[in-house]
């Protein structure tokens, strides 16, 4: 048998890491599937050797939520995620539900793939809705006070929200995420305090500029810039030579000119 290419090694890689199976397994249904990985993974949990523990309880579960089963077999979209969701008592408008998007490494917003659905709940070993529904209320309370969790939602939420062929959050949606993530009635972090309302001075400066699209850079840097001006609303940190995005930059001034030429802390 001739050796395998370094892409098949790849594929056979994902394969196991997907499903816990031995090599040689996962190469058998590999070469079935004509090396389609996601079309292999498939195969394999349908199977008599797939079909144990919490893989089959999990494929179970993902089976039930599948809007389309014939066209579609290892998709869930949004109808079925919508009842999911439901089912696991996690709401649209709160951040857990991002959190679990980003544990299940969804696609697209309301959307599950089957691979991500396993893969995800196994390595919290969850394989029930029970089960399902606790983890959720576990994040739910660990989101506003876990920075490292938050951050990781935060940032797989970028491209989560992108609309398809574009690079940069339309200046809608970002605003709409950055009042979900900073705020807390549906699980964010207060940015506004009783001094400086940084959020609505943010989403005002912005406007100022034109409502122009978000990229990457500045989505994630303002979770950062968040967390220093809660260490220090006058700025201390703050350097012209940092590293922050233009944008940030401006805004810096901006506040100040708001406070009056300086870092006193006067609200309007």
């Amino acid at each position: 048998m001739p050796p395998y290419s370094a892409a098949q090694k790849q594929q056979i890689a994902q394969f196991v890491s997907f499903t816990q199976a031995k090599d040689t397994i996962a190469t058998k249904f590999l070469r079935n599937a004509r090396w389609n990985t996601e079309e292999a993974i498939d195969a394999y949990f349908q199977s008599s050797q797939g079909g144990s523990g919490s893989t089959s309880a999990l494929s179970q579960v993902f089976d039930k939520y599948r809007d389309s089963p014939e066209e579609n077999p290892d998709t869930i979209g949004i109808e079925g995620a919508m009842r999911y969701l439901a089912d696991i008592e996690v709401e649209l408008d709160e951040v857990t539900c991002l959190a679990i998007a980003e544990l299940l490494q969804s696609p697209s917003m309301g959307e599950f793939t089957r691979v991500g659905f396993i893969n995800g709940w196994r390595s919290v070993q969850c394989d029930t809705i029970p089960k399902m529904t606790a983890h959720s209320a576990t994040l739910r309370a660990k989101i506003p006070t876990d920075p490292s969790l938050f951050r990781r939602i935060y940032r797989y939420t970028f491209p989560l929200c992108l609309v398809q062929g574009q690079r940069n959050l339309q200046f809608e949606i970002a605003v709409e995420q950055w009042n979900l993530f900073f705020t807390p009635p549906k699980g964010g972090v207060a940015w506004n305090t009783h001094t400086t309302p940084w959020l609505d001075w943010w989403v005002e400066f912005l406007n100022s500029r034109g409502k122009r699209p978000v990229n990457k850079d500045l989505w994630n840097q303002v979770e950062v810039f968040m967390r220093k001006t809660h260490e220090d609303e006058k700025f201390g940190w703050w350097s012209e030579d940092g590293a922050w995005p233009g944008a940030l930059d401006d805004f810096v001034g901006w506040v100040r000119e708001k406070r009056g030429g300086g870092d006193g802390i006067e609200v309007e």
